[in-house]
């Protein structure tokens, strides 16, 4: 084969739709092959990240469900009634993992009593391996924390209650 018509080959492979092309002629053997196939994965890939926020609705009521007791045990010390109508919710601005501290042997950035002002890191939500500092949008008292550490949490699930200061 001459390499005038090898270039002819790769040149029809090339315009048309075929990724591969295997040409015998007795001991001569040649295969050529182009990135189509790996054009058409890329082109399919966004399929997969618009599943992906999809998966962790499933979880976000298994968090809500464990985070009910825990909104009922401190208000067991202050009243319901009060808090919840006159508190400002802090919601999640990403999907990720709650953590209520930077690590498991350091204290919590926040706790229910706490005065916050605008801007002070409060929590931690893990999204793809990173941990993003999530700060306070208001200022004021923390008076309930909705969601249990280490729980997955939505965008724009409330993460915790403030008193307006």
């Amino acid at each position: 084969m001459k390499f005038q018509e090898i270039q002819k080959l790769i040149q029809l492979l090339a315009d048309s739709n075929v990724s591969e092309l295997t040409i015998k002629e007795g001991e001569f053997e040649i295969t050529i092959q182009t990135d189509k196939v790996t054009q058409q994965v890329v082109v399919s890939a966004p399929s997969a990240p618009a599943a992906i926020p999809v998966a962790p609705v499933t979880p976000a009521p298994i968090a809500a469900s464990p985070a009910s007791p825990e909104v009922k045990e401190p208000s067991s010390d202050s009243d319901t009634a009060e808090s919840v109508p006159s508190g400002v919710e802090q919601k999640s601005p990403m999907i990720g993992t709650f953590y209520r501290k930077s690590s498991p042997d350091k204290p919590a950035f926040v706790k229910i009593g706490d005065t916050v002002k605008k801007g002070d890191v409060i929590c931690i939500i893990e999204a793809m391996k990173l941990f993003n500092e999530i700060e306070s949008d208001h200022d004021g008292v923390i008076t309930k924390v909705l969601v249990e550490d280490s729980s997955p949490v939505e965008f724009g699930q409330p993460l915790f209650l403030i008193e307006p200061a």
